[in-house]
């Protein structure tokens, strides 16, 4: 193959490296190129191609109050949906009778 020369077919040949499934090393040596040749094109196309994502759309957020349940020291949530309140001043003893 022939080695490109202009900035459009260096990122055909990126294009194609992405397409191929191969390793950079493989790609490169299949198609006769400098390994940091091919390197250097696929980042700038990766560059090229992260700068044309979209913009991010951030949404106005309301906050509400939150319900005061009492004085709380810890509350717990298990993978079920449990929620395990011990309130401030529980000693040790009371806390691991209610776990267990």
């Amino acid at each position: 193959m022939s080695k490109p020369g202009e900035k459009q077919e260096w990122l055909q040949v990126a294009e194609a490296f992405e397409a191929s499934g191969l390793t950079q090393e493989a790609f490169s040596a299949q198609r006769g190129l400098r390994l940091s040749t091919l390197q250097s094109w696929v980042y700038r196309r990766r560059r090229q191609h992260a700068r044309k994502a979209p913009a991010v759309r951030l949404l106005p957020v309301e906050v509400a109050t939150v319900a005061q349940v009492g004085p709380m020291l810890l509350e717990v949530v298990l993978a079920s949906g449990a929620r395990l309140r011990f309130p401030a001043g529980a000693d040790g003893r009371a806390i691991r009778r209610r776990v267990r």
